[in-house]
């Protein structure tokens, strides 16, 4: 019995592979390439963008006896008592509308252990550096070389944490003499506070810069390599506005020691922090 041949209808033919570039000339295969190139950069670094970590807390920080444990018992408790030196983090909460509820940390001023604001920088959305403007004219170096180690911190983040906004905040502005023609009490306080930090800042930075170091200028145990005063202003001269670590912001505040009626209470906290309140608001509403 014979084998048969398969017939035309029984024959297995292979399917011819057309390759998906077939009639694209070489002009549109690089336009092609192009676009996926592109299109895959994009999307790492949204990638890389939504997985950068951002802090929730208001850290404040500065010199001692600048004010920093009145401005949290009056954001917390809206009402402040007399206060005295911290010689240890303190740590509470505040209503923020639209917010909801913000955690607030005080980081003691005093030499020995105002570093310990670095154990809290990863945790901070904001840093407000307080400063008193009644006596920055007397202690402006002091000041300076504490909010060295603040910017030198703030730019030594690692890139996968988001810096946090930066407000140097010029209080007590009630203590400063009544308004000029300046301006009010508080432009002058800001004026005032803005001027001798750029000054101290830039001689720290010019320092560095002619290999004397920061020690040089007096201050006791610092490293001479820390950093943070880099500007894009000719010539790297020191001014916030030029500061390469983000935008700085300033404001004016002041307080009301002691107890306060109910009738007080209402608005102290939109009074002589208005303007402390006012940038939380838009620093913590920012997406």
């Amino acid at each position: 019995m014979g084998v048969e041949s398969p017939s035309d209808e029984t024959m297995l033919v292979t399917p011819e592979v057309v390759p998906f570039t077939n009639g694209l000339s070489p002009q549109s295969l690089l336009l092609l390439s192009l676009a996926l190139v592109v299109g895959l950069l994009i999307v790492i670094a949204f990638s890389r963008r939504k997985s950068r970590s951002r802090g929730t807390a208001l850290l404040l920080v500065g010199p001692s006896d600048a004010g920093k444990t009145a401005m949290l018992s009056t954001l917390a408790f809206t009402g402040t008592l007399p206060s005295h030196t911290s010689l240890q983090v303190n740590t509470s909460i505040m209503p923020l509308s639209p917010v909801g509820i913000l955690a607030v940390i005080d980081i003691p001023g005093h030499p020995r252990i105002r570093d310990q604001f670095q154990e809290h920088l990863v945790n901070a959305r904001a840093v407000a550096f307080v400063v008193d403007a009644s006596t920055i004219s007397r202690n402006g170096s002091a000041v300076a070389e504490h909010l060295h180690h603040v910017l030198h911190a703030i730019t030594s983040l690692p890139p996968s944490h988001l810096a946090p906004a930066l407000l140097i905040l010029a209080n007590k502005c009630d203590l400063m003499k009544t308004a000029t023609s300046s301006g009010s009490p508080t432009e002058v306080a800001i004026s005032r506070v803005r001027t001798i930090l750029e000054r101290e800042l830039e001689k720290r930075r010019e320092a560095q810069s002619s290999g004397m170091g920061v020690e040089g200028l007096g201050a006791e145990g610092e490293r001479s390599d820390m950093g943070g005063l880099d500007c894009s202003s000719p010539g790297g001269v020191f001014k916030f506005a030029d500061w390469e670590g983000g935008e700085v912001d300033f404001a004016g505040t002041w307080v009301n020691v002691g107890e306060l009626t109910d009738d007080e209470k209402e608005g102290v906290a939109t009074d002589g922090l208005a303007s402390l309140l006012s940038w939380l608001r838009a620093t913590f509403t920012m997406t």
